[in-house]
């Protein structure tokens, strides 16, 4: 039998678990989930469209009322794989820290990234990204 580190059991007795002993969830749960599956991505795009300069918002009502989901995507003329990530980390802090809470239950959410987003501030695409999200600026 492999022998764990120093402290890992400690550290995985504060999730909690079922009867099976196997970790349930983990605290402090997102108030929305991912996209994860392309069709789904595709799905999003026969909704509204929100332009704004720093990026594209897709929006799509399930009408099941469900819990908000979130998908971001960065196209490949954005630049290389490091702008890229960059622009999908930035996007998706600003997503978790700030506007997750201006999501719509029942809604998908598809976050189409710019290149401009890593020229602005962090504040600033917190503010913008919440009122896209919100449905408070159209245009």
């Amino acid at each position: 039998m492999p022998s764990l580190p120093p402290g890992a059991i400690a550290a995985a007795s504060a999730f909690p678990r079922n009867p099976a002993g196997l970790v349930l969830a983990s605290p402090g749960k997102k108030p929305y989930e991912r996209l994860r599956k392309r069709a789904e991505f595709l799905a999003v795009r026969r909704g509204e469209k929100r332009r704004g300069r720093y990026f594209l918002l897709e929006v799509l009502n399930r009408g099941d009322g469900g819990t908000a989901r979130a998908g971001i995507t960065v196209t490949k003329k954005t630049g290389d794989a490091v702008t890229r990530n960059r622009i999908r980390r930035r996007l998706k802090e600003a997503l978790r820290t700030h506007a997750a809470d201006d999501m719509v239950p029942g809604h998908d959410y598809v976050i189409v990234g710019r290149p401009e987003i890593l020229n602005v501030s962090f504040d600033m695409l917190k503010q913008e990204l919440s009122r896209r999200m919100s449905g408070k600026a159209n245009g």
